[in-house]
């Protein structure tokens, strides 16, 4: 009879053991996936942004350059034309930044770093373990004084 009662027992075991690995796999899947869709909410943000901006210093760019050029022509100064040489610069980048392929190359040089150059992403002290962040939150919680007594 015991013999029956600990196999039951241990086939329910088992079955609670998969269950609980199943339920982690599941959870970690979709914490994976949330983490994804911020990342590209934020990458999606980050362009929209740029886009933006490059409205603005365009209307800007397109003013400063005229105003510029129609001064340089009525005084007779090219060295008015010089700072458009900067700004051009600035809005190519803008333009690559916001139309442009600059992520692709910039995710390209990030792949390359991360191959390449591992050593330079470490972290200071290594990779927090559990252990270290109790410790820090035992230090700075004020009940673990009166847990520990």
């Amino acid at each position: 009879m015991g013999v029956l009662l600990s196999k039951s027992m241990d086939d329910n075991l088992k079955k609670q053991q998969e269950f609980m690995l199943m339920n982690a796999r599941l959870q970690m899947e979709r914490q994976i996936l949330m983490q994804n869709q911020m990342r590209e909410r934020q990458m999606a943000m980050q362009i929209a942004w740029s886009r933006e901006f490059l409205k603005y210093f365009g209307s800007f760019f397109a003013v400063a350059t005229v105003g510029l050029t129609a001064g340089a022509i009525k005084r007779k100064n090219p060295g008015l034309l010089a700072p458009i040489i900067p700004l051009s610069f600035i809005f190519a980048y803008q333009m690559d930044s916001a139309y442009g392929t600059l992520i692709n190359r910039m995710r390209g040089e990030a792949e390359d770093i991360m191959e390449t150059e591992n050593d330079r992403l470490q972290l200071p002290q290594g990779t927090p373990t559990f252990e270290s962040i109790e410790k820090a939150r035992r230090a700075k919680s004020s009940l673990s004084a009166f847990l520990e007594k």
